[in-house]
């Protein structure tokens, strides 16, 4: 994807989440009564402004699109008139000021929740838990797991799908336990084995778990033909057609499309002679795969039988996906908050916190891969956005509802001088996990 379509998917990202979550406090001050004087989408200079109702609001788009923020009227930042003393921001009840601030992060679950409860609603073709042959010496062999086994149910929880099972197995590695897994083995046969999990590195969460525990999605033999090429992807840059069966890849024959997926794996950002029997006819092509993602944008043809057996179309009515989407949205929120715990307490490394570089090559790959990727990547940083504001740290909306939490408990709000050290405190706190954030894109984008 070219660096142009990466930067636009980022910018609209984080426009869409900015808008939500300032449109949440914003909406709730004005039904709480409290002056609006700007909306503002980003930081610094002004690069449009418009005037909007009775209370002529400012909304604005600035040059710095990292952020925004609503300015209300407050008698601490500027003469208020006595007839609009009321609509001060400072002057309403605390409750009112916490319902306020919390209307942000509420904004940003909800949003997570109605594009999670759409997609259930539409319905998706999802990969069904149905396992490889798990490498020699990995926790799934000593579990006793075999090719072609179905995943029915962990702990007794069901698992209708791959995604269910990688976020059930992911949430036990995190807390390093075992779990019993129900299996149906392809002669339907049920059985029921134990992965232990005790002994899982924490610090490896991030990484590619099911993979390290040996847990594989089957992938029957298929043959060495393109089904689809991505638009805008190096195969369709070198010339690579659906229908196009692939002979040999950097010299090397190819039998199956796990052949030549090995063979484009290997060779991230090196290009790869290709030969190509296209209509009888006989081509050579060159093709890179990206560097960074290790693909070339092509998708392998699949028969109506592979289809079936191997997807599954979730969809869900209205109530239902709902429900789903709410459970999703608590989940992923509560696995954030987990992942932070062990950061502070060291047993996760700091290198998974991730950046504005990172966030727009995500933003970007997932735009390449549809609307369907894009939406769901908004959903998951929109979450992640709520979960960090929530935090009680001073210039977050969290540290603002530690101050009022304070305020209840003594009968008075925090004196300014608290504020003032909060806020440095806060500011020192907010630089070092941007350096830390800044420090692994950067390490990311040299090392690949």
């Amino acid at each position: 994807m070219s660096i142009l379509n990466t930067i636009i998917a980022f910018i609209v990202a984080l426009g869409v989440l900015i808008v939500v979550h300032e449109y949440g406090h914003y909406i709730v001050a004005r039904l709480c009564g409290v002056k609006v004087l700007r909306f503002s989408v980003g930081f610094g200079r002004a690069l449009f402004v418009k005037r909007i109702g009775k209370d002529q609001t400012e909304w604005v788009i600035a040059a710095v699109p990292f952020g925004g923020y609503v300015k209300m009227l407050d008698e601490r930042e500027g003469p208020v008139a006595p007839q609009e003393a009321h609509r001060a921001f400072n002057r309403q009840t605390v409750w009112r000021r916490i319902v306020i601030v919390i209307a942000g992060p509420l904004f940003n679950f909800v949003f997570a929740v109605l594009v999670y409860a759409g997609l259930f609603m539409y319905g998706l073709p999802e990969a069904r838990p149905i396992l490889g042959a798990p490498p020699a010496g990995t926790l799934a062999a000593a579990a006793g797991f075999g090719a072609g086994d179905t995943v029915r149910a962990i702990d007794g929880e069901p698992v209708s799908t791959w995604q269910d099972l990688r976020w059930q197995i992911l949430q036990a590695a995190l807390q390093r336990q075992a779990v019993r897994v129900e299996t149906l083995d392809e002669r339907g046969h049920i059985a029921t084995a134990t992965l232990d999990l005790r002994d899982f590195p924490a610090n490896e969460v991030e990484s590619d778990v099911l993979d390290r525990i040996g847990l594989r999605l089957y992938r029957p033999m298929l043959e060495p033909v393109i089904g689809k090429v991505v638009p805008g992807g190096s195969a369709e840059r070198s010339g690579l057609a659906a229908g196009d069966r692939i002979l040999s890849a950097d010299g090397k024959a190819i039998k199956t499309w796990d052949d030549f997926v090995a063979v484009v794996r290997s060779k991230p950002g090196t290009p790869i002679p290709l030969r190509v029997e296209r209509s009888g006819a006989s081509l050579t092509i060159e093709v890179t795969a990206d560097p960074k993602t290790r693909i070339i944008g092509a998708q392998v043809r699949q028969s109506e039988d592979y289809v079936e057996k191997m997807f599954v179309r979730v969809q869900h009515g209205p109530l239902a996906s709902l429900g789903r989407g709410v459970a999703k949205t608590w989940d992923i929120s509560a696995f954030s908050l987990k992942m932070l715990g062990r950061m502070l307490i060291g047993e996760v490394s700091w290198k998974h916190l991730s950046g504005p570089v990172t966030i727009a090559d995500f933003a970007g790959q997932s735009a390449q891969m549809g609307w369907i990727s894009y939406v769901s990547f908004l959903a998951l940083i929109s979450i992640s956005l709520g979960v960090l504001n929530l935090l009680p740290i001073p210039l977050l909306d969290g540290g603002h509802l530690l101050y009022y939490a304070i305020e209840i408990v003594k009968g008075g709000p925090v004196s300014e001088r608290a504020m003032e050290l909060g806020q440095r405190v806060g500011l020192a706190l907010l630089l070092v996990m941007m350096a830390f954030a800044f420090y692994n894109d950067l390490n990311r984008l040299l090392t690949g």
